[in-house]
């Protein structure tokens, strides 16, 4: 068991390093999350063959998961996109109010009661975001990409809760990063013609690219997905959950030591990320208490 919990620990900073690759990426955003999406998806087809495991489906499921995968998409685009924009640690900042949109979105997708708590609880984030974006004023415009990627990422990870129950994990993954794929590789002629600024489409890697975009997909991607997977199987979704809800801690941490002073903010940044992050890691403990099922986070 303790194996078990250090490789999840593992996992969680790896997915909190995500933002970090992408500030060390050199390509545009857009570019990235195609390269990054490609990849995944023939990483995961590589799996589902070595399992054995069947990946054809009815095309009207195949519909809607490659359709969930243009919103994995918008979410991976914006979010990095909100890291050049601003620094790592305020875009991890603003994905941190994943559990605040999750709480919003569930209640009008699923038609649930809202939960009361869940309300308090998105209170205290929004005193934690007015901290930190007047801690950081000039990096708002960045702090406001990453709260729409959040946004964006409860949006699918709702869906996904209800199309994971008619899908094994694996496959589900392997049509959503071909979704997300496909929808990038339509968007590529609008994007270049009006979205460029003349440059067009800027596909090559340079310097480290290679090596970057190697650990986004193959170890933020297909090896942290596969092996969360399998670790479910023997941890329990609670102890998974309040784990996955550490990522921004880990992610702002290593962007500190990755960076420097780059990532050194003001005490509002911190007093603020701190409200928020002892909002998504105190909810599940409340939902638990009150026999309530946490929503599932979705790691970037």
């Amino acid at each position: 068991m303790l194996r078990d919990y250090l490789k999840l620990h593992f996992i969680v900073l790896l997915w909190g390093f995500t933002a970090i690759l992408g500030k060390l990426l050199t390509v545009p955003p857009v570019e990235l999350v195609f390269w990054r999406t490609l990849l995944a998806a023939v990483g995961l087809a590589v799996l589902l063959l070595a399992r054995r495991q069947p990946w054809r489906i009815p095309a009207r499921q195949a519909v809607q998961l490659l359709a969930v995968g243009t919103l994995v998409a918008a979410h991976w685009i914006t979010f990095f996109l909100a890291a050049r924009l601003s620094s790592v640690s305020v875009c991890l900042a603003g994905l941190a109010t994943l559990a605040l949109w999750t709480s919003l979105l569930e209640p009008l997708l699923l038609r649930r009661r809202v939960r009361g708590y869940e309300v308090g609880l998105g209170l205290i984030t929004m005193v934690g975001l007015y901290l930190v974006s007047q801690a950081e004023f000039d990096q708002l415009l960045g702090l406001g990409v990453a709260v729409v990627s959040a946004g964006i990422s409860a949006l699918f990870s709702v869906l996904n809760a209800q199309l994971v129950k008619q899908h094994p994990p694996l496959r589900l993954t392997f049509y959503e990063m071909g979704g997300a794929c496909m929808s990038i590789a339509l968007f590529f002629p609008l994007y270049s013609h009006y979205f460029t600024r003349g440059q067009g489409l800027q596909l090559g890697w340079h310097g480290y690219d290679w090596l970057w975009l190697s650990l986004l997909a193959g170890a933020c991607t297909v090896y942290a997905f596969s092996t969360s997977v399998e670790l479910m199987k023997r941890i329990s979704p609670f102890a998974v959950n309040l784990t996955i809800n550490l990522e921004p801690v880990y992610g702002i941490g290593l962007a500190v030591l990755v960076f420097g002073r780059e990532e050194r903010m003001a005490t509002g940044f911190y007093l603020g990320t701190l409200l928020i992050v002892f909002s998504v890691l105190i909810h599940p403990l409340v939902a638990r208490r009150l026999k309530d099922r946490p929503p599932t986070p979705t790691p970037i």
